[in-house]
Order: structure tokens, then C-alpha cells, then sequence
């Protein structure tokens, strides 16, 4: 039976396939990159037993294949289902969202990546995860900072550091990383931009794809220096792609 000791050890990119890997580093690659991070910080507490994990508005549940493939019990929880069966379907501004009782101390970890922007009541989901989290739990939160607004109308907030450490002040340890600088953030524009106008809704904007096209090589360099920038940690962090959130309980 898997422990919280047996996850600090998993190598993931060894315990997925490639096509997998590719998938979720694409999806979002600073929560698969550091979801060691977070289980390696988890204390003693739980020495025994399976670890238990809650992906909070999972969508299409992406990590699931991640954590069962290493044993782990994963339980996937949105609004709604989409293209695929979730395990618990709660509306997320709901009393007791996370389970369908009182009882607290579930989950050894709990995801919630890319989801708190768009929620209204944040802080009830927030008190809510530390409720259902076990002593020593973790959290693995991540939200944009520079982002374009998207799920009409249910896109509400934009968090600062300052902000996050309120929103998450019962937990015992907050710890707060930048995703990127403003460098990186400027070429993120610069690739939107060009895909926007490579694939134009409107028919007249067509007659520029030559010119995009023709410009192209733009695209590539912004590419390769956010990548560099992203490498060599270049440019400011005050300005960020945005944020991950790792807290213990």
C-alpha cells in the first residue's frame, strides 16, 4: 500500500508515458513539475494507509492517470460533468462542497489549479479545503495573474501575494511562488496575438494572414527568449504568468 513516504520518492516523468507527460506539462506545467514539492513537505502524521487526493474543479481530470498510476486514490469533484464521470459533483459556492457530510480531516492533498479565479465566495471554498484537509494535508493551488478574461462571466478576481496570504491565513504554512517574470508574460502576448490573427473569426481579417505569416519569425524569438527567461528566472517576478500556492495544513 502506497504512503505519503513511497510519493516522495516517484520519479513522474519515469512513471508516465511520454505522450502523458507531454499532456500535463502542456496542461500546466509548473503543477506537474512540483507536485513533489508538495508531498515531500507533508509531515509525519500520516504514516500509514493510502494517500487520498481531491482535485477541486478538475474539468476533464487531467491528473488523473498521474495519480492512480502510482497507487494513490483520486477523487475528481466539479459543478458539472464534462466528457467525463466525476466522482462528486458539487456547486462550488456551496456549504460542505467538498464532501456530502460534516466530517472533516479526508484528504491528504488537494488540487485546485487554474479554479479560484472563478469563484465568487473564495474564501467559503478556501475555509472549506482546510476543513476536509488532514492534519499535515497539502494544498497545491495555482491562479493566473496576467490573463486574458475567459469563461464569460465567470471570471471574477485577479490575486495578489498580499491578498493570498490572507485567503489562506489558517493554514500553518503558506508558501507563495511566482509562475515566470514579465518577460516571460510579453511573449505570452506575443504568441496569443499571432494566433488570434493566424485563425481570425472575422472573414475581412483573413486578408492580413499573409502579412502574419510573412512575420512569423517574431513568433519564434518570442518563443525561444520566454523560454530562456523562463530558464534563467530573467526579468521581473513581480509581474507574473502567475502563481502556485503550496499550503499545509
Amino acid at each position: 500500500m502506497k504512503t505519503i513516504d513511497d510519493f516522495a520518492k516517484i520519479n513522474f516523468r519515469k512513471a508516465l508515458s511520454s505522450s502523458e507527460a507531454f499532456t500535463l506539462q502542456f496542461i500546466n506545467p509548473f503543477v506537474y513539475n512540483n507536485f513533489h514539492l508538495a508531498f515531500d513537505k507533508l509531515n509525519d502524521v500520516q504514516k500509514s494507509g493510502s494517500i487520498k487526493l481531491l482535485d477541486v474543479g478538475c474539468g476533464e481530470q487531467p491528473y488523473r492517470s498521474l495519480i492512480e498510476k502510482i497507487g494513490f486514490k483520486y477523487v475528481g469533484m466539479d459543478v458539472a460533468a464534462r466528457n467525463v464521470k466525476l466522482d462528486v459533483v458539487a456547486p462550488i459556492d456551496d456549504k460542505n462542497l467538498l464532501c456530502d457530510n460534516r466530517r472533516g480531516n479526508i484528504y491528504d492533498v488537494i488540487v485546485l489549479t487554474e479554479v479560484l479565479e472563478h469563484v465568487e465566495k473564495y474564501q467559503k471554498l478556501t475555509d472549506e479545503i482546510h476543513r476536509v484537509l488532514k492534519k499535515g494535508g497539502r494544498g497545491i493551488i495555482t491562479i493566473p495573474w496576467s490573463a486574458r478574461y475567459h469563461y464569460i462571466p465567470w471570471d471574477y478576481f485577479r490575486y495578489t501575494p498580499s491578498s493570498l496570504k490572507k485567503i489562506f491565513s489558517k493554514f500553518s504554512t503558506v508558501e507563495i511562488k511566482p509562475r515566470g517574470t514579465d518577460i516571460a508574460v510579453i511573449g505570452s502576448k506575443i504568441i496569443v496575438l499571432f494566433f488570434r490573427n493566424l485563425l481570425p473569426k472575422e472573414w475581412w481579417r483573413w486578408l492580413l494572414v499573409p502579412l502574419w505569416i510573412a512575420i512569423s519569425p517574431v513568433l519564434l524569438i518570442a518563443v525561444i527568449i520566454s523560454h530562456i527567461a523562463l530558464a534563467l528566472k530573467l526579468g521581473s517576478s513581480e509581474d507574473p504568468l502567475g502563481y502556485t500556492i503550496l499550503v499545509t495544513k
